[in-house]
């Protein structure tokens, strides 16, 4: 029953932000991050992560918590500079603006839009090993953090030149792509 909730708010959520126009220019959302209590906070300088999604091709791991491949959190070169991207497809990656250190807001409808990174990572191209670290969600699995940003990737972004979800405001507040330094990458 859950997941057919969970489905049908992302169906939902997905189709609003469809038909807000060209997925370059900005959009706002009226809704908000769900929000939780605070997950105890872990981190580590070797373990990183795979992004997981059911059906969402976003990585090899698993969104249930079980064995998770690891994901590669590397950098790569395009319109917005040197900026990180992780899993086989070197799909970007952002950060939340609303997140915390040790606590991801984006959960629910949220996820289904901007699906986390999960599992184990590690780190290749300009991205830092000892930047890396985990977050424990609220259901259990472990978030990639890069310099503390809890790390997510965008749904309509299907290739390694895709950035799409860079400046966009949803569920409460901006998303960003972040550069090898851990900054957020501003281009509005």
């Amino acid at each position: 029953m859950r997941n057919a909730l969970m489905l049908a708010s992302a169906a939902a959520t997905l189709g609003l932000l469809a038909g807000c126009g060209s997925s370059k220019s900005k959009t706002s959302s009226s809704t908000t991050a769900a929000s939780s209590s605070t997950p105890a906070a872990t981190t580590s300088s070797t373990a990183p992560a795979a992004a997981t999604t059911a059906g969402g091709g976003y990585g090899a791991g698993a969104s249930s918590g079980t064995a998770a491949s690891a994901v590669a959190v590397t950098t790569k070169q395009g319109k917005l500079g040197t900026i990180l991207a992780a899993g086989p497809k070197k799909l970007t990656v952002y950060l939340f603006e609303s997140d915390t250190p040790t606590r991801s807001t984006c959960s629910a409808a949220c996820t289904a839009v901007w699906p986390p990174v999960t599992g184990s990572a590690h780190a290749s191209g300009s991205a830092l090993t000892a930047d890396l670290g985990t977050i424990t969600r609220p259901d259990g699995t472990k978030q990639v953090t890069y310099k503390g940003h809890p790390l997510y990737y965008f749904s309509k972004d299907k290739d390694d030149g895709d950035s799409y979800g860079e400046g966009l405001k949803t569920f409460g507040s901006d998303w960003y792509v972040l550069a090898p330094s851990g900054k957020k990458v501003d281009n509005s």
